[in-house]
């Protein structure tokens, strides 16, 4: 299974950089909020954040209680942001690829990934890893990109008015599953399209129990200050699963 590691591509990891950086971006405003309101009760917790990045949530996972964070990611220059910004007694960053997380021995209370899942191929192995190295009764949480936004296959994504008002999604090829290649910031950026049912139901298989699922939206708020992030309305940008491990004996 390929391993992709496009974020120690320096132009793609400049422009990727340049997004986060600004405050007003869909990470932020919708993503991140989602993603921490699904979060348990961190005291005493022991934390694995499936590509860190930046490290930005280890630090907060720390702050919020948690007694060991790991990190991993598969890029170098990521993790040496992290190291410099967001570094802490109570935090280990690991250079690794999710795909290989069997080879950690540990044990962890919650396992938390945010919007790196569509970038990995073997997406039943690394959840499999998951359950093995989470405690009884362990909560695993997970964000990626919605997969009406992966099945995008080229062509333009929407149908718009003579205004430029998108009117509604182009949707092609949901059904079909598997790799597909974007340009966004550097050509032949690779990200694995799954439908929904098959996330489900490999989570189910795997052995979690689902308890919650976002496809985040704006707020009235968020719309009067940023009225482009209507467009969520037909296509929301994100997916969030929240699910526990359950034990079969």
């Amino acid at each position: 299974m390929a391993k992709q590691n496009i974020y120690d591509n320096a132009i793609f990891y400049e422009g990727y950089k340049k997004i986060r950086d600004n405050n007003i971006n869909a990470n932020n405003l919708f993503e991140i909020p989602a993603l921490f309101s699904m979060m348990p009760d961190l005291k005493n917790k022991r934390v694995l954040d499936l590509g860190c990045g930046f490290g930005e949530h280890c630090k907060r996972f720390v702050e919020n209680g948690a007694s060991k964070v790991v990190g991993i990611d598969i890029s170098e220059k990521m993790l040496k942001v992290a190291k410099e910004e967001n570094s802490d007694a109570k935090i280990t960053y690991i250079n690794m690829a999710m795909e290989d997380l069997a080879q950690m021995k540990e044990q962890f209370d919650v396992v938390v990934s945010s919007l790196a899942f569509h970038y990995v191929e073997d997406f039943s192995g690394v959840v499999e890893s998951i359950y093995h190295i989470l405690s009884d009764n362990g909560m695993f949480i997970f964000s990626q990109e919605n997969p009406l936004c992966t099945c995008h296959t080229g062509g333009n994504r929407w149908t718009k008015d003579e205004n430029g008002k998108k009117l509604y999604l182009n949707l092609a090829n949901y059904g079909v599953e598997g790799e597909r290649e974007s340009v966004w910031f550097v050509d032949n950026v690779k990200k694995y399209h799954r439908t929904f049912s098959t996330i489900v139901n490999t989570l189910v298989e795997t052995g979690f129990s689902i308890e919650k699922m976002i496809e985040p939206l704006p707020s009235d708020e968020i719309l009067e200050k940023y009225p482009e992030y209507n467009d969520l309305f037909h296509k929301p940008d994100f997916l969030l699963i929240k699910m526990r491990k359950i034990n079969f004996y």
